[in-house]
């Protein structure tokens, strides 16, 4: 029998109920409060400050002992570790004394973990699921799988990873303009004046005053930044160029190309009907002082520094760019040459950095760590960085360190494999004592691009104040299949009136998502053709459509 309508809504409002339950768990486990958008700069201390926003210089790289610059904040005492269920979520079942669940190995998490239909079904919720002990080493090849009860629903890991950025955003820093560039406003840009600040020509041409014929007064006329506060008679017309300065008492001005000077007589005729107030950009066109130009959150673009600039500013308040540490694991990586003799090339050194600094991050050079517990340990501990990324090693292989490691410094765990195809054994953990978050990126490259859209990417936008991308969706050109229970993310491009479903879309492959201009949600069960779903554009991709070429 067919659900009643009723039913089905029912059962979808409890399900966004539960996702929102998940996400304040999660949040609760760092014991956060939401904070203003933007704590106000440090003006103490300061003389001659001016009255423009933003009066106090940059500081330095590192904060003073004992703050933090990130969304990190200390735990309270008494709060809970994530090492454990969350209240109200199901434990894992018992495994053997010391041992955690056996299951299959896998390396990049794609045995494990985007499989298929086979896998453990999912529940969606973001709940914390690791056991705090370290599993001895006889069990450490064991999968993770049967131990995650909980797969965090795509949507909601994003709204946790976006929420978690934006509990404790860093102080602004006073910019200077040229400086400014890809940062995000932490004070608004208000009008210091008008805009234009005086009457100004809009064109070369002719300022008269009072009804024509005039008079022709001799000079070389007005010139933008040497114009005359001398009035303007009736009955008399005076050279102007573009951006002079109006004298007081005219009219109106006349374009070069509709006068005609009379030498003989000194007299000036318009060759079309001249209305008060023509060609003249009159002060206050574009704002008057005090006027809103830019709010909270714009990003600076080169039209906003212009504008800056042109209503008198020196400097902007941002907000820092995010500092980005990417660890890459994996002994079996090559930094040059072909793949031989069991080992392959490290795609996601060179593609991360550059396409987390597209989303306006500073990123450190990659540092490859191999397959070496105490070395990752270490680069965690030191990193000073406001968000850490890691490649592989997020399953549960021998050489699968990421959990181990996190568990063994006390790291919380936010969010332990996440429902979404590829890339489902993604992580999201908090280090302890106000450190930085960390993103753990499963090892395949597209699973990892994944990762980086669902977790990382929100993460970014939250701590850097960015404004939360406009959601839209378009309908595919084909029918596509998707996993039974788990979102999936299709690189395509677009069409003239829909979304075209890129092939080599495999967890292990770039070939796709190289020719693709964004990735489609397609939801549990997959989708037919002429259904519209959510598009993420990338952040490179033209506003005119790619064509399929060879890649489809």
């Amino acid at each position: 029998m067919t659900p009643h309508r009723g039913d089905a809504r029912a059962a979808e409002e409890e399900r966004a109920a539960e996702e929102e339950r998940a996400v304040e768990q999660a949040l609760a486990l760092v014991a956060r409060r939401p904070q203003a958008p933007y704590p106000p700069p440090d003006r103490s201390g300061e003389a001659g400050t001016r009255t423009e926003p933003g009066v106090h210089p940059e500081p330095g790289r590192h904060p003073e002992p004992g703050t933090r610059t990130g969304p990190g904040t200390h735990t309270e005492p008494g709060a809970p570790t994530s090492w454990a269920p969350a209240q109200g979520d199901p434990g894992p079942e018992a495994p053997e004394p010391g041992c955690r669940p056996p299951g299959p190995v896998s390396r990049n998490g794609s045995a494990s973990a985007d499989a298929g239909p086979a896998d453990t079904a999912p529940v969606h919720g973001a709940g914390p699921t690791h056991d705090p002990t370290p599993a001895p080493a006889h069990c450490r090849s064991a999968s993770l799988q049967a131990h995650r009860p909980r797969a965090a629903a795509w949507d909601g890991a994003r709204v946790l990873a976006e929420r978690l950025g934006r509990t404790a955003p860093p102080a602004a820093h006073r910019l200077p303009l040229d400086r400014a560039l890809g940062h995000v406003l932490a004070e608004a840009v208000v009008a210091l004046t008008d805009l234009p600040s005086f009457d100004t020509s809009a064109m070369d041409g002719w300022v008269v005053a009072g009804p024509g014929p005039w008079t022709v007064r001799e000079g070389e006329g007005l010139l933008a930044g040497r114009g005359s506060s001398e009035p303007l008679p009736d009955g008399h017309a005076l050279r102007i160029a573009t951006g002079a300065r109006l004298p007081a008492d005219a009219t109106a001005v006349i374009r070069s190309e509709h006068a005609h000077c009379d030498e003989a007589k000194g007299l000036l005729h318009a060759t079309r009907d001249v209305v008060p107030g023509q060609d003249i950009r009159p002060r206050g066109q574009e704002c008057r002082s005090g006027d809103e130009l830019l709010p909270v959150g714009t990003v600076v673009t080169p039209p906003v520094l212009g504008l800056a600039a042109a209503a008198g500013y020196d400097a902007l308040v941002a907000v820092p760019r995010p500092r980005v540490d990417v660890f890459v694991l994996g002994d079996e990586l090559l930094t040059a040459g072909l793949p031989r003799e069991g080992l392959i090339r490290d795609a996601l050194g060179p593609m991360l950095a550059p396409w987390l600094r597209s989303l306006g991050a500073e990123v450190a050079e990659p540092r490859r760590l191999g397959d070496d517990a105490d070395a990752l340990r270490e680069a965690l501990v030191t990193s000073d960085a406001d968000l850490i990324l890691t490649t592989g090693g997020t399953a549960a292989g021998p050489v699968d360190h990421v959990h181990p490691v996190l568990a063994r410094i006390g790291a919380e765990l936010l969010i332990d494999g996440v429902a979404v195809r590829p890339g489902h054994p993604m992580l999201l953990a908090q280090l302890p004592d106000g450190g930085p978050c960390l993103v753990g990126l499963p090892g395949n490259p597209l699973a990892a691009v994944s990762g980086l859209l669902t977790l990382a990417e929100p993460l970014l936008r939250g701590i850097a104040g960015r404004p939360a991308q406009d959601r839209y969706r378009a309908p595919v050109h084909e029918e596509v299949h998707a996993h039974p229970h788990d979102t999936r993310l299709i690189p395509v491009v677009h069409g003239d009136d829909s979304v075209v479903p890129l092939h080599y879309n495999g967890p292990a492959m770039l070939r796709g998502i190289a020719a693709a201009d964004g990735l489609a949600v397609v939801p549990p069960g997959g989708v037919r053709s002429g259904t519209e779903v959510e598009i993420l554009d990338l952040p490179w991709a033209s506003a005119s459509p790619w064509t399929e070429g060879c890649f489809t």
